[in-house]
């Protein structure tokens, strides 16, 4: 009432709806995971099982668990899966009973519940995420961006180079996103002194949930500094993924240094291109730097 009259147009009380975008009422069941062992490796970042409710997992005799502790790879209960044939059918068909709860291959979404894949309902069942359905490498440290490529500018390639020769054994997820950018990428990369086979991956646009549950399996997200992964950002800052930024002067170059500021880690922003390339490199190298950070976004998205 008391702005009635600053502005032409009406106000609603709309309690039960919720802008597309709010992660809270559309992925709860992303706060919730279980740590899968696949090949003998437990991260957080490789396989994971998530799911509003995973109690019937966890009870199962069919896997054993051990609890969570205050590690970035270990902060949520570890699964080990007694007959690694359940995961073996899981990659290779839709769906496989773990206990009393059934778990979906993450990559049949779309297929099984169109609605719960648009982000209109959230999934009831458990699903199962592993880079091994994105050909992403096992052991390797992975950089991701899911913007458009259009935000991709030659600077921002040319940093990404340095930063990848920096850290062996570490990788670029990005995505088709258009299609045709891809060789473009990868050509200009060859430019730039850097072998893409292997360095750079590319993977298809999927559905919102999927694209926002995927997220998990980078290592960290390297924003794009002319224009900022802005509902992006907040897609992967949701599932607890480390972001680094550089602002520049525009609104749209700083919105997600605004979304680290918020979760109170300034340390990850920066102002110069040298100290954006110096903070990805040091999270890809200095494993305890890592580690401190991942906790602190794992600690802060569980809130």
């Amino acid at each position: 009432r008391r702005v009635h009259g600053d502005y032409g147009e009406c106000l609603a009380f709309m309690p039960r709806t919720f802008f597309l975008g709010d992660h809270k009422q559309m992925f709860p069941h992303l706060r919730n995971k279980l740590i899968v062992e696949m090949n003998g490796r437990m991260r957080a970042t490789h396989t994971v099982i998530n799911g509003l409710n995973l109690e019937g997992i966890i009870k199962s005799d069919k896997v054993s668990i051990s609890p969570a502790d205050q590690s970035p790879h270990t902060m949520f209960p570890k699964c080990r899966i007694k007959n690694p044939n359940n995961v073996l059918t899981l990659f290779e068909n839709h769906m496989v009973m773990l206990g009393d709860v059934l778990v979906q291959n993450g990559l049949s979404i779309q297929q099984i519940n169109p609605k719960c894949a648009s982000g209109e309902q959230c999934p009831h069942d458990a699903i199962l995420t592993s880079r091994l359905q994105y050909h992403l490498p096992e052991d390797a440290f992975v950089y991701c961006n899911f913007n458009q490529l259009y935000k991709l500018d030659p600077r921002t390639m040319q940093v990404w180079v340095q930063i990848l020769k920096a850290v062996p054994n570490s990788v670029l997820w990005l995505l088709r996103f258009p299609q045709h950018g891809e060789n473009n990428v990868l050509s200009y990369a060859r430019q730039c002194g850097l072998d893409p086979n292997g360095r750079i991956i590319f993977s298809n646009v999927a559905s919102k949930e999927e694209h926002v549950r995927r997220g998990q399996l980078a290592d960290v997200c390297l924003d794009t500094p002319v224009c900022n992964g802005h509902t992006t950002g907040m897609d992967v800052l949701w599932t607890g993924t480390p972001m680094v930024t550089q602002t520049l002067n525009s609104l749209a170059s700083r919105v997600a240094a605004s979304q680290l500021y918020a979760l109170d880690c300034a340390e990850l922003v920066a102002h110069k291109a040298e100290d954006y390339i110096k903070i990805a490199v040091r999270l890809g190298n200095d494993k305890e730097f890592y580690q401190q950070t991942r906790l602190k976004f794992g600690v802060t998205c569980q809130r």
